[in-house]
């Protein structure tokens, strides 16, 4: 696992280039089919990453968000493949705060088995991986990093917050459903909430930042796959608010159902 973290963490970095070269100036605004928006950084992200990942191992299939659409008939025979997000949060990209991050998880019969989220605008980057512990590297564009081991050895642990008085609640910046309201006036005591874009949400969770990030309201696979992993990889878990079981991916529909994120 390490072997691919550091080759993760790479094209993540590339990704996150092109992400910022685009940021940096004026940029056209498309609407999909689903009125989300899509910007040139969008796809040329997807261009690298996919690049990126076959010089990995060209045998795990990659199912991104811009990529071509796969049909459930050829997707569940895979064993593993790779979830990716090449933009997380582009109406955050497209507002110019920040929030907005590159998202790529390893999922292995059906559950994330690896997961790196990188900010470009923060230039943090994220990363857990099953069984072994999640981490942060702040200014890791910035870092000499050699291989994964110093990748891990640069890093810092998560959580990195371990108890607070408040109970903290992450929230999406640009989608606040009333189920959300509902759920932080449910609460006992004092209660913070903070508003987060993108997956940096899962992220907040992960650091001990924040104690629970509810989402009542759409995702698709490649908006939580990597969240989780980290997510999880740091002690906490992502279940379906239904019925709390764990959250698993390839799954026909691909439109992911409610979800607790918790530390």
């Amino acid at each position: 696992m390490n072997t691919y973290l550091f080759d993760l963490f790479h094209v993540c970095l590339d990704a996150g280039k092109e992400i910022m070269n685009v940021y940096q100036q004026d940029f056209e605004v498309e609407l999909k089919k689903d009125n989300s928006p899509l910007t040139i950084a969008d796809t040329r992200a997807h261009h690298v990453i996919a690049n990126g990942l076959k010089k990995i191992d060209s045998a795990i299939p990659v199912l991104s968000e811009e990529g071509t659409e796969i049909s459930y008939q050829e997707r569940k025979e895979w064993q593993q493949f790779w979830l990716v997000d090449p933009l997380d949060g582009t109406k955050e990209f497209v507002k110019k705060n920040g929030e907005f991050t590159v998202n790529i998880a390893l999922i292995k019969g059906k559950y994330p088995a690896l997961g790196v989220i990188y900010a470009p605008a923060m230039d943090t980057f994220y990363f857990g991986v099953d069984g072994e512990g999640a981490y942060k590297l702040v200014n890791a564009s910035k870092v000499n990093i050699a291989n994964g081991d110093e990748l891990i050895s640069k890093s810092v642990a998560l959580p990195e917050v371990e108890d607070h008085q408040v109970t903290t609640i992450v929230a999406s910046r640009s989608h606040m459903a009333g189920e959300t309201k509902e759920f932080i006036e449910n609460i006992n005591g004092e209660v913070k909430v903070v508003s987060s874009g993108s997956s940096l949400k899962f992220c907040l969770v992960a650091e001990g930042k924040a104690d629970y990030y509810p989402r009542f309201a759409p995702t698709m696979e490649w908006d939580t796959g990597a969240g989780q992993a980290i997510v999880e990889a740091a002690g906490g878990s992502v279940l379906r608010y239904q019925d709390k079981q764990r959250f698993y991916y390839n799954r026909e529909n691909l439109l992911n159902s409610w979800f607790l994120a918790s530390k």
